[in-house]
């Protein structure tokens, strides 16, 4: 372990296995603003140690002897709040229950490293790092209630070149595109559940390790009027239908004649994420252009800031949450600096607003025409 510093992310873990609880301390320790300050092999280790030391993060397996990481989860929620990252294996069976882990208070999913390429280890490490990061800015209160670089942070010229003059025209279809990360599920929720079932079309990206975006699409069609599932390559983009990109895939909005579709495809992290909100806005923009409207979620760091403001410049309408309603005010508030949205609402408006902007936009062209 790495000597305590004012200045640096306090993280604990809790593992049953000493190989993970080594691996997860060796690439977090890799980073100078953060330090492992304690390691605990099960939950009541973990609970004694917290009588005497309060991390800023707490990095949490799900399944361990003697108390699962739930259970573990709720007890820390209900009792005092620290921000909590969920780390998983990528098992399908399991992915339920690791998302209800979301709905009790978690900050994020995050994929056990482990032995890979040297590739693989670099992206495990900017990806862990980063989570870690971003949890130690959350709000947990307002959860519950409802760097060092490895490798550089690419663009989305990685996997779509820029956008060059305006997209096709010759369709009146609206395409929604949605951008969110911590704190994102919760909030993609909420603004799918409110949506009519004749809603246009829609694409997500969420940021979510691969393996739980099946899952959480699956109970987002449990929930909502409209049909949710998980983006697979080719996959039209229908009235009524919600497409989320599959993790560790970027997913991009095409078109031929007046279909859209998507395309899913594999590249490099994108803005530090694989999929990345950059890369499908940039898609949006350069085939959907005006036709688009777009809302950017809660969530670390500055995905999605940049393709928003290619989408606001080729006509696209486009929304920001708020500060108040986010559990992490950085990707919408990057995307507001970079001059990109033209409106910022709070959570339970935005739903609302994406709909009617459609009927909007056809009054305008009514009126001009």
């Amino acid at each position: 372990m790495k000597s305590a510093s004012k200045n640096t992310v306090k993280v604990m873990l809790v593992d049953d296995s000493a190989v993970v609880r080594q691996t997860i301390t060796k690439v977090l320790n890799s980073d100078p603003e953060i330090e492992v300050i304690d390691a605990c092999q099960d939950p009541y280790i973990a609970a004694k140690k917290l009588r005497n030391v309060i991390p800023d993060v707490i990095v949490l397996d799900v399944e361990m002897p003697r108390m699962d990481g739930i259970t573990f989860l709720q007890k820390i929620m209900s009792q005092n709040p620290i921000p909590v990252i969920i780390c998983s294996t990528l098992v399908e069976k399991g992915a339920d229950t690791t998302l209800k882990a979301l709905e009790y208070g978690a900050v994020d999913i995050i994929q056990k490293p482990t032995i890979g390429t040297k590739k693989f280890l670099e992206e495990a490490t900017v990806l862990l790092t980063d989570a870690v990061k971003a949890a130690a800015k959350v709000n947990v209160r307002k959860l519950t209630t409802r760097t060092r670089q490895i490798a550089p942070k690419l663009t989305a010229d990685a996997v779509l070149s820029g956008v060059s003059g305006k997209a096709m025209s010759k369709t009146t279809e609206k395409i929604i595109v949605i951008g969110a990360s911590t704190g994102g599920t919760e909030a993609v929720r909420s603004v799918l559940e409110a949506m009519p079932h004749d809603a246009p079309g829609i694409v997500i990206v969420q940021h979510m390790p691969q393996g739980f975006t099946a899952s959480f699409a699956n109970r987002l069609n449990d929930l909502c009027k409209i049909n949710v599932k998980e983006a697979k390559d080719g996959d039209s983009v229908l009235r009524g239908h919600a497409l989320i990109a599959p993790g560790n895939c970027h997913t991009l909005l095409k078109r031929s004649g007046a279909r859209y579709f998507v395309e899913v495809r594999d590249g490099p992290l994108v803005a530090r994420h694989r999929p990345s909100v950059d890369v499908l806005f940039r898609s949006s923009a350069r085939y959907a252009g005006s036709n688009a409207v777009a809302a950017i979620l809660t969530g670390m760091g500055d995905d999605g800031a940049a393709g928003m403001k290619e989408m606001h410049d080729t006509g696209a309408y486009t929304i920001a949450q708020d500060e108040k309603t986010s559990v992490v005010y950085g990707m919408p508030a990057a995307a507001v600096k970079q001059g990109g949205v033209d409106k910022i609402l709070p959570l339970n408006q935005i739903a609302a607003e994406l709909v009617d902007s459609e009927y909007s936009d056809q009054q305008r062209k009514a009126a001009i025409g």
